[in-house]
């Protein structure tokens, strides 16, 4: 038993973690206190509540951009639990909202239907969410979903990803079957060896916050807006030149993956990397 113990300590150090740290991992005040309550958007996606409050957004030990840490209190909202996928995408598609190829990985042979869609411009993501009855989150709204109200550094706490709990660092692609996960995967996580109970889901029960796809946002980015940002639902600059894009993806190193990194692409881009979710105003 003492063995055991020490291993685990061990563990916990090589991932950068004191003894407290490990505790809090499986302690319940990283999970919801009660059941997170549902709805379903009009695209038939599973929809989670974020209740209004006030957490923590920055951090003051991250990149510049994600600086000063502050306080910051949003309305309520819903948030999708999982990333669109490319077979909800195509139906959006197919009546004629836009072009895509159907969602079939040929070197695979295999549907989609559970991968997230990729490849997708902020534009493209936005009207699919108006299609659907909602909105892409703002940023405020995306971080706290990932982060909950105690200060995390990743969706599921303290530890350092772990390969079955987030798709990161997976260098090139290969094909849309095996570079990406099915957007309900991870949920497990390694229980028994760290206990992490929800595996890889924030606090309020989201899914792949972190790795897979990057997540477009609907705010304009501005790497010094949080030195002047609002401290009740913050919509983001009024204008510029990039879109923000959250949670790091496939590709990204674990620094990618906090939920306070931040990054941003013109609203024109598209790449393998990037995809997104959808929320709606809990007054809807």
């Amino acid at each position: 038993m003492r063995q055991g113990l020490c291993c685990y300590l061990l563990l916990m150090a090589m991932a950068g973690l004191s003894a407290a740290d490990a505790a809090d991992l499986s302690s319940p005040k990283s999970t919801p206190s009660k059941a997170v309550e549902t709805i379903k958007g009009k695209d038939g996606a599973l929809m989670l509540l974020v209740p209004a409050g006030h957490f923590l957004m920055g951090s003051n030990d991250g990149l510049p951009n994600e600086r000063p840490e502050h306080t910051v209190t949003v309305k309520a909202f819903y948030i999708d639990q999982y990333e669109v996928t490319a077979g909800r995408y195509q139906k959006f598609v197919e009546l004629g909202k836009r072009e895509i190829q159907d969602p079939v990985d040929e070197d695979a042979g295999r549907s989609l239907d559970d991968r997230p869609v990729v490849g997708v411009t902020w534009t493209e993501a936005s009207a699919y969410c108006a299609w659907a009855g909602k909105r892409l989150p703002s940023e405020a709204d995306w971080e706290k979903a990932a982060r909950g109200t105690d200060g995390r550094r990743y969706p599921w706490g303290a530890m350092q990803p772990f390969v079955d709990i987030a798709n990161y660092n997976r260098g090139l692609w290969v094909s849309e079957t095996i570079t990406l996960v099915p957007v309900g995967s991870g949920l497990e996580g390694m229980s028994v060896r760290h206990g992490l109970k929800e595996g890889g889901k924030s606090p309020y029960g989201l899914a792949h916050m972190a790795g897979n796809a990057a997540e477009w946002v609907n705010d304009w980015y501005d790497r010094e807006y949080y030195q002047q940002s609002l401290d009740t639902d913050p919509p983001g600059p009024k204008s510029g030149e990039k879109r923000v894009l959250r949670g790091g993806s496939w590709a990204d190193l674990p620094t990618a993956l906090r939920v306070t990194a931040r990054f941003s692409a013109e609203p024109e881009f598209e790449d393998r990397t990037v995809g997104f979710r959808c929320a709606m105003d809990a007054s809807k």
